[in-house]
């Protein structure tokens, strides 16, 4: 089994003008992360705007990556959804080599019960052959995995081997590394609360902000996961600006915006979202612009 603590980076998906995916400048972002010493790239999950791509589109974004990263470092495939048919069925068709976990995010606008979030992921569990992470994102699904329920599945089915959690319930987080069972991971999924969730325990990140400023994510982590949080704080307040700027209106079209500042990739989206505003770009650029100044 592959430990997945660390920084883990949610990749985005470049695009060129027309839309369509820009393979080439996906490699350079591949090699620009993996170089920057982050430890797993997620493929295809929220932030690679998934939900904008045909199911052959997501194919071939996954075969490219497998064969770019060319297991220098592992890979997860995000596959989630709010219809748990068509999640098990591409679940249990995913045998793409190179790629090691699925992530799958806990089903959105249907506000699902305890008990359907349970039985969702029970029927994932039950086809996978990969293992399992959970991603619990109330922001965006509009309801949260309760720590019981998070526990209820890590303690019942072994394939199921962490939860990505980026609802900034720290009284969850508390509740979950009391109980869990030893093998399972908690892994923040909210860049800002990565510092002080790994105090906490939790073992590593799936960041955003690690697509631009990997070497600063990776040293950061490192640092927590060494123990030495003292070492680790300047890493962290060196992020704080870059990272509000990143969400301020929306993801990944702050974090593209960044890429596009430092010449790695386009700020193309595809609709409904839309890039960052000039306003904003121009913040992203002189925040990105001090970091690469100061060789981070």
């Amino acid at each position: 089994m592959i430990n997945f603590s660390g920084t883990g980076v949610a990749i985005v998906t470049p695009f060129l003008n027309n839309g369509n995916i820009d393979f080439p400048r996906l490699k350079n972002l591949i090699n620009f992360v993996i170089d920057g010493g982050v430890n797993y790239i997620v493929s295809m999950g929220t932030t690679g705007e998934s939900v904008t791509l045909t199911k052959e589109e997501k194919q071939e974004v996954w075969k490219f990556t497998a064969e770019a990263v060319d297991k220098k470092i592992p890979l997860v495939a995000g596959i989630g959804g709010n219809c748990t048919a068509d999640i098990v069925n591409a679940t249990k068709k995913f045998h793409i080599e190179g790629f090691d976990a699925i992530l799958s995010v806990s089903p959105y606008y249907n506000k699902p019960s305890q008990e359907g979030i349970y039985q969702h992921y029970q029927a994932i569990a039950d086809v996978a052959s990969l293992p399992i992470m959970i991603y619990n994102v109330p922001g965006r699904t509009g309801s949260n995995i309760s720590a019981e329920t998070t526990l209820r599945l890590a303690t019942t089915f072994k394939n199921i081997i962490a939860t990505k959690d980026a609802s900034g319930n720290f009284d969850q987080y508390n509740q979950i590394l009391k109980d869990k069972p030893e093998s399972f991971l908690l892994i923040s999924g909210d860049d800002p609360i990565t510092l002080p969730m790994m105090a906490m325990g939790a073992d590593g990140v799936i960041s955003v902000a690690a697509n631009a400023v990997p070497h600063l994510v990776s040293k950061m982590v490192d640092e927590c996961a060494a123990g030495r949080f003292d070492s680790a704080r300047p890493y962290h307040l060196k992020l704080i600006d870059l990272i509000g700027l990143l969400f301020a209106e929306g993801n990944p079209a702050g974090v593209k915006a960044a890429l596009k500042a430092i010449g790695m990739c386009e700020s193309f989206l595809r609709l409904p979202l839309v890039p960052a505003s000039e306003a904003l770009s121009i913040s992203i650029n002189k925040v990105m612009d001090t970091l690469t100044k100061n060789n981070i």
